[in-house]
């Protein structure tokens, strides 16, 4: 019986593989091929509560043009220009690729988190590689939390209106 088995698999094989004896399968780490356009940039949309960035990525000193301004004008508070160079310190590339993106909407927390989002997926374009250590860092998980919103009979989306006993 363990020679039938033998054989069979040796059969199923030389089926799978054309009959030659060997089967051949795509290699382990066969990366994508970078997205890069005829100007050298890598371009992805990042996107928090109702914010939404998009990104171009380029090789470059390490200057962040956020709709024409300096990171550092744009985003004033330091919490917020700290989050939109995370992903570049994580994949360790800080000060080796230009940013630039124009961010539409919500706040200015909101839009830290889109254009953190979108150079993140910037990033993967630019160098597969990168990939796995942004999605260890949780980089290229778009955040899902939104307000919610207002029901009716209901002050807010949850607060009731104030009880009077009189």
């Amino acid at each position: 019986m363990a020679e039938q088995v033998k054989t069979t698999l040796e059969d199923l094989k030389q089926a799978v593989s054309g009959g030659t004896g060997t089967v051949t399968a795509a290699p382990a780490s066969a990366l994508p091929e970078p997205k890069i356009d005829a100007l050298g940039r890598a371009y992805a949309t990042g996107k928090r509560k109702n914010a939404v960035a998009r990104v171009w990525l380029k090789r470059g000193s390490g200057k962040i043009t956020i709709n024409d301004r300096d990171a550092g004008v744009y985003f004033a508070r330091p919490v917020l220009r700290m989050m939109i160079g995370q992903p570049m310190a994580s994949a360790n590339r800080e000060g080796q690729y230009d940013v630039y993106c124009t961010v539409t909407g919500g706040g200015l927390s909101g839009q830290a988190g889109a254009v953190r989002h979108g150079i993140s997926r910037a990033l993967t374009f630019f160098e597969p590689a990168l990939r796995g250590v942004l999605k260890k860092g949780g980089f290229l998980t778009r955040d899902p939390r939104v307000v919610e919103r207002k029901k009716y009979g209901k002050a807010k989306a949850r607060r009731s209106f104030q009880f009077s006993k009189r």
